[in-house]
Formats: structure tokens, sequence, C-alpha cells
């Protein structure tokens, strides 16, 4: 299948100059996104992944994370923007274009030695995937590897990645 197709492209979006890559469009094509979780946990097993969780962030980590780790018979751990989270956290804070910005993580979610894929909609910069591979590794987990959907290759977000094996559906 091709997943392109059913990503819509919004230029100008949220700022001139940049093309949005929407991904409503795929979410809402009931073949499409039954074709991108198979394909991701495809993806997944051929890498060998041995998973305890998968981490998705706020928001549409959740939406790719969760039936992602139903399929890989994993546990669900959201990371959330600081203060969305009702228990205590493990944080940390991360630099944006244009100042910091905080991800949390409940402290009872993760325990030292869990094995934990991250999985987000878009790698960019790769600025918030590796902020998550901090805290995860700050935890005491073993990182095992990334789940995207849409990787921007123009960004280069790879290079601010840990060196741990990284898969992307679709390339722009």
């Amino acid at each position: 299948m091709d997943l392109k197709s059913l990503i819509r492209d919004i230029p100008d979006f949220p700022k001139p100059g940049i093309m949005f890559r929407d991904i409503t469009t795929l979410l809402r094509d009931r073949q499409g996104l039954r074709y991108t979780i198979d394909f991701l946990t495809e993806k997944c097993n051929e890498s060998g992944f041995e998973v305890d969780y998968v981490a998705g962030m706020e928001s549409r980590g959740f939406i790719f994370g969760t039936p992602l780790a139903y399929r890989l018979g994993a546990g669900f751990i959201p990371v959330r923007k600081k203060g969305k989270l009702p228990a205590a956290v493990h944080s940390v804070e991360y630099q944006l274009e244009y100042g910091t910005d905080c991800l949390e993580v409940h402290q009872d979610a993760l325990h030292p030695g869990s094995r934990v894929l991250i999985v987000d909609d878009l790698i960019a910069t790769g600025g918030t995937a590796s902020a998550t591979a901090q805290l995860v590794q700050q935890i005491g987990c073993e990182l095992v590897g990334f789940g995207f959907i849409i990787e921007l290759q123009d960004l280069q977000g790879r290079k601010n990645l840990p060196d741990v094996p990284i898969i992307s559906l679709v390339e722009y």
C-alpha cells in the first residue's frame, strides 16, 4: 500500500515555508490504518525487538503506540507534557528551537531493566524522541529502538538519537 497517498500535504502550516504532513487522512482510512499498524508490527518483528513496553509521546504517539503495543504483546506507556500526569513523575527538560519543554512519565510506569520501544508519528529534528530516550534511560531501562510512521530526512533527526535501530515507514 502507498502510505504517502494517504498522508495529506498542507503547505505553509503552522507557518510559511513549512510543509505539514497531516496523518488525519491516513487515520480515517480503515485499510490504511490497519496496514500501518500491521506494517509497523512486521518491521518491529523483523528487527528482532523484544519489548516489554512501547512508550508513545503525546499525542500522536498514543495513536500508533497503543495498537502496536497490543500487537507486540507489550504494555503501553504514555509520555506526557509537564503537568498532565496525576501521580509522581520522572521528567526531562529538553531544548526547542526557541526555549525549552518538558516530558514526564509516571514513576511507577517503568522499572529499571525494562525493554522499551519509543514510537511516534513523525521524526523531524529528533528533539522529542531524543528527550524521551533520555527519560527512559535515566530510569535505567533498555532502549531497544524507535518506530516512526514518517521521517523527514532533510532535518536529519536520526543524528540526534541514540545508536539503536530506527524504523520509519514513509520518508520525505
